[in-house]
């Protein structure tokens, strides 16, 4: 069975560490809040100049004014700041997010990642996705595998205009968990229920695949 978001979203989770100061961009990326273990320090930062997000807000807790990049409303932790997204974006090309999640519309074996338009489709715009990636070391890209018509977003390369180049070394999509060295994909994780042969099918860049692949745990 294919990864739902919110699984997706658990995966991701188990790659923070004690510590981090950890950007979550729009979409998927954002429900990793909802799954920071409890025994761990971690500061989820927003573009719009928020750090210290929490879990996303029960119907009790909403408040209108508080809200992420992608203008979802959130919940702030004890210790969190709020600052002007100057501040944010200098936080962010200086070098000090440790780990940053992204959506993508594809990714390929050069670790190039393309995230942020369509031609000809209409855009709210790139947020700070193309900052993210140049000022990251660490950077983490959550998709699903392949589109709704069985179309690999894994790719070769990229065809729609890029975010960043040769930035991306860790995937986790519906289907499997992926790093990228040396110019090709490297199959880590499977998720449950899912084939090997299923991930080669729909990988059209060159995948190496390891004797045994374990399936995800959560």
């Amino acid at each position: 069975m294919a990864l739902t978001r919110e699984q997706l979203a658990q995966r991701v989770a188990q790659e923070l560490q004690d510590g981090y100061y950890v950007n979550l961009g729009i979409g998927i990326p954002t429900l990793v809040a909802n799954y920071v273990p409890e025994d761990m320090d971690v500061m989820l930062q927003s573009e719009n100049g928020l750090l210290g997000m929490g879990p996303f807000p029960t119907e009790d807790e909403i408040d209108a004014d508080m809200i992420n990049a992608g203008k979802q409303t959130v919940t702030a932790i004890d210790g969190a700041s709020i600052f002007s997204s100057a501040d944010s974006f200098a936080m962010i090309r200086g070098g000090h997010v440790d780990l940053t999640v992204l959506g993508a519309f594809e990714v390929d074996v050069s670790g190039n990642i393309a995230s942020w338009m369509i031609p000809g489709k209409l855009i709210k715009g790139m947020g700070g996705a193309m900052d993210l990636v140049a000022g990251a070391d660490n950077i983490i890209v959550t998709m699903t595998h392949a589109s709704k018509h069985g179309e690999s977003k894994l790719l070769d390369s990229c065809s729609l205009p890029l975010t960043g180049a040769g930035c991306i070394k860790k995937v986790v999509t519906d289907l499997a968990y992926i790093e990228i060295a040396d110019g090709k994909f490297w199959l880590k994780e499977r998720a449950p229920g899912v084939s090997v042969e299923e991930i080669i099918k729909l990988t059209a860049g060159e995948l190496q695949v390891p004797d045994h692949v374990p399936e995800m745990k959560f």
